[in-house]
């Protein structure tokens, strides 16, 4: 089994409730196609760094997911269907980049934790 991590940028033109909605129906091409998702961001809405069709913001999401070569080619077949989709990038991690990733998740979650814990000394501290 394969790790593969997608990242694409939706139109800015969405409001949160399509924008999720969209994001949802890829999850579920993931899903249903027989790979499992292992981590989602929602990078929210970014500038471009040039524009794309006439678009200088977008919405990125980023989904890391396993599975086999066909999941891929499913997967990109839905984006160039949705005009939602303005770019789109899918990529197989090797083995040196997937243990990355779980670094960088495992680092991200305990910044995370760390947060909470800071924010309840700053209140007992008043």
């Amino acid at each position: 089994m394969n790790h593969y991590e997608t990242v694409f940028i939706l139109t800015p033109v969405l409001s949160d409730a399509q924008m999720k909605e969209a994001v949802e129906k890829f999850k579920t091409v993931i899903t249903e196609s027989g790979a499992s998702i292992v981590n989602e961001e929602n990078w929210g809405l970014r500038k471009l760094a040039y524009p794309i069709q006439k678009k200088t913001t977008g919405f990125y999401t980023l989904i890391e997911f396993d599975g086999e070569a066909p999941v891929v080619k499913k997967l990109e077949t839905a984006f160039r269907r949705d005009e939602k989709v303005i770019r789109f990038l899918t990529f197989n991690l090797n083995k040196f980049a997937a243990e990355y990733a779980v670094k960088r998740r495992s680092l991200k979650k305990a910044a995370k934790e760390e947060k909470p814990a800071e924010e309840a000394q700053t209140e007992t501290n008043e």
